[in-house]
């Protein structure tokens, strides 16, 4: 606002000299003067000799500058016309930010600057995926040798199949498939259900005649199993102690317990991974207690001595009537 109205009053040679130039200079030289002095005397540039006065000689000697270049350019005909001088004309702001990318207002010079750093962002990560390949493929003969090994595997799966296929067409062919029970007739539908696919029925019936179960029915076998064998185990290791315990067999008992615990903190891990695979979410279980398993290894203990005080008063009794 402030340059919009204000005509120059300097003359042509104290522009030069402002400009640090000679008579006789070119247009990049103006410019370049021009772009350096703003640089150092624009008053929103960082610089320490900040200087909004000697910021504004250098615009008015600037547009001298080139109002004498346009003139000296109309009066020579070898040389370009005026307006291509005031139609390249500089804004100094577009020197001061963006590094010097885009065009036009600084809203699209934002944009155009925006779009110039993700386009190198992109280049700069591609080049870093081709140095990282690279360095992954450059001399790894251990990479070339599990090539190798895995290749020879497929081979020898590949060699493998068409051998059983050739074993199979043989006995085709000597008529050893003639013989066999319910040929020509369709698979026995073992269910009647039209909401079932006959295929996959048919193969999950295949897979239970054989012996396969669900991992999430191993699982849950082998925690109730394992459950059952800690119980027996924890309830065995008091009947060794008796009644009462000394101060020994309390420390032992107490070592027992730890032991326990710990036990039932892997089930317990173990019934975390068959939560996860369980299809039904009523069949899925909760976290043992150690708790409630101590005090139910104390009632089983105290109900076997007293099943065996039981059975120890009758043989007395019997002998005594003997």
């Amino acid at each position: 606002r402030m340059l919009s109205g204000y005509k120059p009053k300097n003359d042509a040679r104290d522009s030069y000299k402002i400009l640090e130039l000679e008579e006789g200079c070119s247009l990049d030289d103006v410019r370049n003067s021009y772009r350096n002095l703003a640089k150092k005397y624009h008053p929103d540039s960082s610089s320490g000799m900040a200087d909004s006065k000697a910021f504004i000689r250098v615009e008015e000697a600037y547009r001298v500058v080139l109002n004498d270049l346009a003139a000296k350019q109309k009066s020579d005909p070898g040389e370009e016309e005026e307006d291509q001088f005031k139609s390249k004309s500089l804004q100094h702001r577009h020197y001061l930010s963006f590094e010097g990318v885009g065009i036009g207002t600084p809203s699209q010079r934002e944009k155009q600057y925006m779009q110039f750093r993700v386009d190198r962002a992109t280049e700069q990560v591609l080049e870093y995926r081709q140095q990282r390949l690279e360095s992954l493929y450059a001399g790894s003969d251990l990479s070339r040798a599990k090539d190798v090994k895995q290749s020879k595997k497929v081979k020898i799966t590949q060699a493998v199949e068409r051998l059983v296929e050739d074993l199979i067409q043989e006995s085709m062919a000597k008529g050893d498939f003639d013989n066999l029970s319910g040929k020509g007739k369709p698979l026995q539908k073992f269910s009647d259900s039209p909401h079932i696919d006959p295929m996959t029925h048919n193969l999950n019936r295949i897979l239970i005649d054989n012996g396969y179960q669900p991992e999430w029915i191993l699982l849950q076998k082998e925690i109730r199993e394992t459950i059952g064998r800690l119980r027996k185990s924890i309830v065995a290791s008091r009947r060794k102690l008796g009644e009462p315990m000394t101060l020994s067999e309390q420390k032992q008992w107490g070592r027992i317990c730890e032991q326990f615990a710990e036990d039932i903190r892997k089930l317990n891990k173990r019934v975390d991974n068959f939560n996860l695979v369980v299809p039904i979410l009523s069949r899925q279980m909760v976290h043992f207690s150690m708790d409630k398993e101590i005090l139910r290894a104390r009632k089983t203990y105290e109900a076997v001595m007293e099943k065996v005080s039981d059975s120890d008063t009758k043989e007395n009794e019997g002998e005594e009537g003997k």
